[in-house]
């Protein structure tokens, strides 16, 4: 189940409201008051259809993030009770969750490379369970987080499990720090202004995904799927800018929906993207791209090796090797994070220091083209292909252009348009004039509410009739 799926918005949804809310009444009816100031009915709910939404497409899988949760919930625990063997309960914990990751997403790379080197293993037929990567993150930090004495421990496994398997964030992010919201799980308050801004940022969220990335994916598909022999070389830059603004708002969108739905229960997840392809630098573009893997990577990779103090250039090689690594189990993906982190390593010696010198137009062109071609690596996972792709792209292929690309721009030109121009800060644009504008007073407030409906109305209902019949919808990053 996606979150742009017709069931999920019309079937899922409304019955999640209509249980939740009646759990509401429940705690502020029936229960005491340790239970009224705790949420344990509205968690309860949460938790129950946050099983049902990651059993609906894998139901097996569904039992291992219950044991990886009850295997975290004693780790935690023993690092609280037993001082003396705190940092043994942390290792075992890691380990754990590591060798759960590693099991299930490289242990058949890991036999196919040891196969083409000439070692001969059986490589093992493991299915990827969708969003693996992420609650595996969530349960690390929460782990070192609590050792550190950064955050409580998690007495109630319910609670432990309402934190590692809620819905709005399971399969694709952001990674959220239990620090964040361990507040939250028992004392939240939901305003009407959060459930408006809530379902409006979740709707925002739809439109990046059905309205601009599932059509850009079409355009992409038709460049970069399949053999690549026929690809001219105007093709090849088509098809690749096309995958650079669809895998924008495909992941956008879905944290957008899922920061929404966290405000409308009473949670505040940190956001994710900050205009990334609005960047100067390399450097700049991963502090705004996937802002919850880059501090994650931070905080529990770069620091603890030594981050800014030592070995400075090698602990960046590590952290983009991880990061390749964590994208997915193939060597494009590996390829792809020392490609960037190679890229970061070099700015802080050369780019950073004279940055100040330098035109902004000519670092927004530089970055632009740096991302550009580090998604042609990210796209292919055979090399063959990405070779022959990258052979087109600078001007080997056969033919400089041919009518498909004509096409893909003519008939998509206002696509093109509003996906470029959506790439910017349009929001705080338009936030500030509508300040400048409506000093305040009620005349803000309606004219602010009224667009905000029409807007939404607008979203949902062309979403809607492009969903009916779509074949082509999943996010992009619930694979990894």
């Amino acid at each position: 189940m996606v979150f742009s799926d017709l069931f999920f918005l019309f079937g899922f949804i409304p019955s999640f409201i209509l249980c939740y809310l009646l759990a509401g009444w429940i705690d502020r009816a029936c229960l005491s008051d340790v239970a009224k100031t705790s949420h344990r009915g509205r968690n309860f709910v949460l938790v129950v259809f946050s099983l049902i939404f990651y059993a609906w497409g894998e139901p097996v899988y569904v039992f291992l993030m219950l044991f990886c949760v009850l295997m975290n919930y004693l780790a935690g625990l023993g690092i609280a009770h037993f001082q003396k063997h705190r940092k043994a309960a942390l290792v075992v914990g890691l380990i754990c969750n590591l060798g759960i990751l590693g099991t299930f997403k490289y242990a058949g790379f890991l036999a196919t490379t040891l196969t083409d080197f000439g070692v001969s293993v059986p490589v093992p037929n493991i299915a990827l369970p969708i969003g693996i990567s992420f609650y595996i993150f969530q349960s690390i930090s929460y782990l070192v987080d609590v050792y550190r004495g950064q955050s409580p421990v998690q007495r109630r496994f319910i609670d432990l499990l309402l934190y590692i398997s809620m819905f709005p964030q399971l399969i694709a992010g952001p990674i959220v720090r239990y620090g964040t919201i361990a507040k939250e799980l028992h004392e939240r308050h939901v305003s009407a202004s959060d459930i408006s801004e809530g379902a409006y940022r979740f709707l925002i969220g739809l439109g990046k995904k059905v309205l601009l990335a599932n059509q850009l994916s079409e355009i992409s598909d038709q460049f970069l799927a399949g053999s690549l022999f026929a690809l001219s070389t105007a093709g090849a830059w088509v098809g690749i800018v096309a995958f650079t603004l669809q895998i924008y708002f495909d992941f956008s969108g879905y944290s957008d929906m899922a920061i929404g739905m966290g405000r409308c229960m009473g949670f505040h997840f940190n956001e994710n993207f900050n205009h990334p392809y609005c960047c100067k630098s390399i450097t700049d573009f991963w502090r705004r791209w996937h802002i919850s893997l880059g501090s994650f990577f931070r905080d529990y990779v770069y620091i603890p090796l030594g981050g800014n103090r030592r070995h400075q250039a090698f602990n960046i090689l590590v952290v983009w090797f991880l990061t390749g690594m964590w994208h997915g189990a193939s060597w494009n993906f590996i390829l792809w994070g020392v490609y960037f982190g190679v890229i970061v390593m070099l700015e802080k010696y050369t780019l950073l220091r004279v940055q100040k010198y330098i035109p902004s137009l000519f670092l927004h062109l530089y970055s632009i083209f740096l991302f550009v071609l580090g998604w042609g690596i990210f796209y292919f996972d055979n090399f063959k292909t990405m070779r022959r792709f990258f052979h087109s792209l600078w001007g080997g292929a056969e033919v400089l252009t041919d009518f498909y690309v004509e096409s893909a721009i003519y008939d998509y030109f206002w696509l093109w348009i509003v996906a470029i121009i959506l790439c910017m800060p349009v929001r705080q644009w338009l936030t500030t004039a509508y300040d400048r504008y409506f000093p305040s007073g009620v005349v803000k407030s309606v004219v602010g509410v009224s667009m905000k409906t029409v807007v939404s109305v607008i979203i949902l209902v062309l979403s809607v009739a492009l969903l009916v019949g779509a074949t082509n919808n999943a996010f992009i990053y619930t694979r990894f």
